[in-house]
């Protein structure tokens, strides 16, 4: 790939396909000034091994282990005690000063204990209704802010939940320099949920905690993401995958973030940008929801070392490839202009097409049959070393969502 143009990671399928090795593998390949996180928050679980370490990354961005910085967008929810953890276990693993790599909107939303506990508490109040939240407070999060900017008063029902309280304006990452103003925010989130959660917590320590999050990071203002894009090549690192996206998912097991290109393409005001696709060679979901091409064999063959059943999400689930899930994402992204296919070393594949089930010896050929575009990023092992960046001189472009094949310079 051409090391001028920024990039855009995208996942095609229900999250887990891979996105944080591909953002390694593309750190680690060329320079690269940041990486750009653009949806979702501390529910990211993107793993990435090299030179014999392993990361979860879930709010730090993936290139951290190739040296490149993060900037957490406006689209970002920021939950800054888990930000201090996952610096903690970064630099037990080699990172030098973690928190000195991370910038962040000031204008992101702010993940609290209070969001936490609300979250949890409605997941399981559903029983075995459950959508399959992480349980990290992220749909909580959303909503709150969503009261702020409609108006929304107590008893109103606001995206399916009824408020239950009197809402006030939602805290955010800039709220973090001005306690006074952080406070009185913080002491209307306690108030409003605790007729949910009960006591969970003192404001007073919170307040400290934030404030010491803002001394140790950068908070940005303005056109941060105009500065970084005119400056040097970005990767924007996308959570969660498409078909668990706010929008085009499938209700109610879905994500409250956009997880399409949509916010990436925002930020860059007109830049120009690659969008990569990334998918595994089968299908896999963690939690509830559907999965049309489940199948218990395939649980089987292909164990997974980083994935397993959570405790709010629920269980790790598996299936064969489906053609019609993956042409329905690239829809929905709005066309896209290379694949990076992971989980290459799985053998005995099959595909699904339609109700139609059939071998498939030759994962990258398919694809690029199936989507018409280049394969740009393989993944064959779980580490650094089985990812290969490929050259494309052709950049095509896939855009079935205004009929058929179009392909066109970006």
């Amino acid at each position: 790939m051409r090391h001028d143009e920024h990039v855009i990671v995208v996942g095609l399928g229900f999250g887990d396909e891979g996105k944080g090795a591909v953002v390694d593998a593309l750190c680690a390949d060329g320079p690269v000034s940041a990486v750009v996180r653009f949806n979702g928050g501390a529910q990211a679980a993107h793993n990435v091994v090299a030179d014999g370490r392993h990361h979860t990354f879930s709010q730090f961005g993936s290139g951290t282990l190739a040296g490149v910085p993060t900037w957490l967008s406006r689209h970002v929810l920021v939950e800054p005690i888990a930000l201090a953890t996952e610096s903690r276990e970064l630099e037990a693993i080699g990172v030098a000063d973690p928190l000195s790599l991370v910038s962040i909107d000031a204008g992101a939303l702010l993940t609290t204990p209070f969001h936490v506990a609300a979250n949890r508490a409605r997941e399981i109040a559903r029983g075995a209704d459950r959508h399959g939240s992480c349980g990290k407070g992220i749909g909580e999060t959303v909503w709150y802010g969503l009261l702020g900017d409609r108006g929304a008063v107590r008893g109103e029902v606001v995206e399916e939940q009824r408020v239950l309280g009197d809402p006030g304006p939602a805290p955010r990452v800039g709220d973090c320099l001005d306690p006074r103003a952080l406070r009185r925010k913080l002491d209307l989130l306690a108030r409003f949920y605790e007729p949910l959660t009960g006591d969970v917590g003192r404001v007073d320590e919170l307040v400290d905690l934030y404030t010491s999050f803002a001394d140790a990071v950068r908070i940005t203002t303005g056109d941060e993401a105009g500065r970084l894009a005119d400056a040097g090549r970005l990767v924007f690192e996308g959570a969660q995958g498409v078909l668990l996206d706010e929008t085009y998912g499938f209700h109610p097991h879905t994500t409250w973030s956009t997880v399409t290109p949509r916010n990436a393409r925002e930020l860059l005001d007109g830049r120009p940008a690659r969008v990569i696709g990334v998918t595994r060679t089968y299908q896999t979901r963690h939690g509830a929801g559907p999965l049309p091409t489940e199948d218990p064999a395939v649980l089987e063959r292909f164990p997974e070392a980083h994935n397993g059943t959570g405790e709010f999400q629920g269980a790790w689930r598996a299936g064969h490839l489906d053609a019609d899930l993956l042409r329905y994402s690239v829809r929905c992204c709005g066309g896209i202009d290379g694949l990076a296919v992971t989980h290459l070393d799985a053998r005995g594949l099959e595909v699904a097409s339609g109700p139609v089930l059939e071998e498939m010896p030759d994962p990258l050929a398919y694809l690029r049959e199936l989507l018409g575009v280049e394969v740009l990023v393989t993944g064959a092992g779980p580490s650094r070393a089985d990812y290969a960046v490929r050259e494309n001189p052709r950049h095509d472009r896939v855009d079935v969502g205004v009929g058929g094949r179009d392909r066109a310079p970006v």
